[in-house]
């Protein structure tokens, strides 16, 4: 990763946000985000912004025109290829979550949508069941964009700020306690992160005993 980092830093303005933009945008619309997480490449280009290589509200205006243009063309993949789509390799290895995911969209709707934006799994699969549910495409379109602006310009400016905080700690402090620094704070956002995945499991279990036949 710190050598993709590296590589974004040392290229034209152009390549920078077109590499940025094509990672968002196929997350959804063909299902890499099970391999590069989206947020991992909003969150570089704010990094790459940070560094003064690009300017930061071109960065997130692009990230966010991916993201609801990706979920639009993931969404016409699940209209117009249905139950195909549920029974391809990738989806099959994860019933459990794709379960998760129709269920939240069965009671949510266009909640979903918006809230699926915000968790790496549902966020690749959400817009594909959205259009096999056969969702109005301007109900989904509403939250694909709310969602996509929240989640967007959220990330990319996290990229900025740890960038930004990033280079002053290491002109102040030096670079080793930086990299220290950084090793703590991405503890934390991964000890963050698996707490939220532990709730949401234990949460989803208490779901399937609830509706259990005689709970």
């Amino acid at each position: 990763m710190t050598g993709f980092i590296d590589g974004l830093l040392n290229v034209s303005p152009l390549v920078a946000y077109i590499a940025v933009f094509c990672l968002v945008f196929a997350e959804d619309a063909l299902f890499i985000g099970f391999v590069i997480p989206g947020e991992t490449a909003a969150v570089l280009g704010g990094v790459v912004a940070s560094h003064g290589e690009v300017d930061l509200a071109t960065m997130m205006a692009l990230v966010v025109v991916a993201a609801i243009i990706g979920d639009s063309v993931g969404y016409e993949v699940g209209k117009h290829l249905g139950s195909r789509i549920l029974k391809t390799k990738a989806l099959t290895r994860h019933s459990g979550k794709l379960e998760n995911a129709q269920d939240l969209l069965r009671r949510r709707g266009g909640s979903a949508v918006f809230l699926g934006r915000f968790t790496a799994f549902f966020r690749a699969v959400m817009p594909a069941l959205a259009g096999t549910s056969r969702m109005p495409y301007g109900r989904f379109l509403a939250y694909n964009a709310a969602g996509g602006v929240v989640w967007g310009i959220g990330f990319v400016l996290l990229g900025f700020l740890a960038g930004n905080s990033y280079e002053t700690v290491a002109k102040t402090a030096g670079q080793d306690i930086a990299v220290v620094i950084a090793a703590v704070v991405v503890a934390a956002l991964v000890a963050w992160h698996l707490r939220s995945r532990r709730r949401e499991r234990r949460r989803a279990a208490a779901q399937r005993q609830d509706s259990a036949p005689g709970s």
